[in-house]
């Protein structure tokens, strides 16, 4: 008996119930299939026989990559694997998924990974291109914050919740392109945040539950406490690029991106982009270079204290609304 979902546009029928996603009304039609402990159908020769074309930096004690990616024989599947034994097997249109773990894991720590990098390739094989980047709903369009690993996207996006905003993703950005906009797809109810950031937005790192018993990561629950989740498509409105953190910055400085750095930025900032083929790549770049030029790009530098990060949110979102007006030079806004 399978469950169905929703997440990052993708209707998903799954053999177990997804932690963190909402159940949806069960239904036969479906973008995709996902199997969890069924590996009945695929080869018991796994990893020994697959084609590894991505190999990422290596474990702490040096031995191996954290995970390798391949194609199994045939050409119909590729196979992700992880140095502590969980694996995934994707069919090659991303119609299917099948998971597995070892004993001493939990589906919750299996699907720390399967909504991240196994979806986020999903996405990519079915042509959808998607930012690294979190998105918060303002004035009814969709802002992306961007930036590279450790700039304070998800802390952002969780500051941006306290102050009221509706956050519509965390870290994957899925893009669908129509003739008027670039939808933002939802993603699911949670803001994941490590302890150190949890300690900065609620003063201590026990304050938010965490996503799993082995990881040192937290969330935050959208659509509970006032945190609020925005769950249908909205429209792109703008984009953050956060920066490094300046020793001399009391306080965040947002100014425009150039069209040449803007488009750069956010070909570094794509998600899964290690994994992509030269077709999924020159799709990605036509799509951005599209955006670029119909989409404000702005860039955020950022104050060298992380506990300015709620006059940060401050600042995105009233800047947001100015650069989003229909008349964005005469435009003025409230601060919130």
């Amino acid at each position: 008996m399978f469950v169905s979902h929703a997440v990052y546009g993708l209707r998903v029928a799954a053999n177990m119930a997804l932690p963190g996603l909402p159940l949806q009304p069960d239904s036969e039609v479906y973008d995709v299939r996902i199997r969890l402990k069924d590996w009945t159908a695929l080869p018991t020769t796994l990893p020994a026989s697959v084609d590894f074309f991505y190999a990422s930096s290596q474990d702490a004690g040096g031995d191996q990559s954290n995970l390798r990616v391949g194609v199994l024989p045939g050409g119909d599947y590729f196979g992700f694997f992880y140095n502590d034994e969980v694996r995934f097997v994707v069919e090659r249109q991303g119609r299917e998924v099948w998971g597995d773990w070892p004993e001493n894991y939990t589906l919750e720590d299996a699907c720390t990974y399967l909504l991240g990098p196994v979806l986020g390739f999903v996405l990519r094989l079915r042509g959808v291109t998607c930012l690294h980047a979190s998105a918060v709903a303002v004035n009814e369009l969709a802002i992306a914050l961007v930036g590279s690993q450790g700039a304070g996207k998800s802390t952002t996006a969780a500051a941006l919740a306290r102050r009221g905003f509706s956050v519509i993703t965390d870290d994957v950005v899925a893009l669908v392109e129509d003739e008027e906009s670039f939808l933002v797809q939802p993603g699911y109810p949670r803001v994941n945040l490590w302890s150190d950031s949890v300690h900065t937005l609620f003063g201590s790192d026990e304050a938010l539950p965490r996503i799993t018993a082995t990881w040192d990561k937290r969330y935050l629950a959208l659509g509970d406490n006032g945190f609020g989740f925005a769950s249908k498509p909205l429209p792109l409105g703008a984009i953050y690029v956060l920066g490094a953190r300046e020793a001399a910055s009391a306080a965040p400085v947002i100014d425009d991106l150039g069209g040449s750095n803007a488009l750069r930025e956010l070909v570094t900032n794509t998600y899964v982009n290690y994994l992509l083929d030269r077709d999924m790549r020159s799709r990605e770049f036509d799509l951005l270079t599209r955006l670029v030029v119909r989409i404000p790009i702005r860039g955020v530098r950022l104050p060298a204290d992380s506990f300015a990060v709620f006059d940060l949110a401050k600042a995105i979102a009233n800047d947001a609304r100015r650069v989003m007006a229909p008349n964005p030079p005469d435009a003025t806004s409230k601060d919130v």
